[in-house]
């Protein structure tokens, strides 16, 4: 057996002190960045909003529609679907805002004939 002490020219040394290198040398590092992104939040299915609305307004049954569709959404939310989950909850949202708006205005109508 050859250990590498035997072969001619085969020692390895370590420099001593500062290593010196030849003028113009250009040294090169390669670096990896590595970006970690935050999962975006999950959407919002507006459920309680659409019970509200279905419980006191629910005009030409829009709070009933917008349950139905807040229902649809937090099922999309739980099979992993985020894209079906905002539909059908930006659906919700918008049946909400307009039994809302449409509520608004006949508690407004009733007040002005009954005063």
């Amino acid at each position: 057996e050859v250990s590498m002490e035997e072969i001619p020219g085969s020692k390895m040394e370590m420099p001593q002190g500062p290593t010196m290198m030849p003028q113009g040398t250009t040294v090169m590092s390669q670096s990896t960045t590595v970006t970690v992104e935050q999962p975006p939040p999950p959407p919002r299915d507006h459920l309680v909003w659409s019970l509200f609305t279905t419980v006191y307004g629910n005009v030409c049954c829009l709070g009933l529609l917008a349950f139905f569709f807040s229902v649809k959404s937090r099922d999309r939310k739980l099979l992993g679907d985020n894209s079906g989950a905002l539909s059908y909850g930006s659906t919700a949202k918008c049946l909400n805002i307009t039994a809302l708006v449409i509520h608004i205005i006949i508690v407004i109508i009733v007040i002005i004939v009954v005063a």
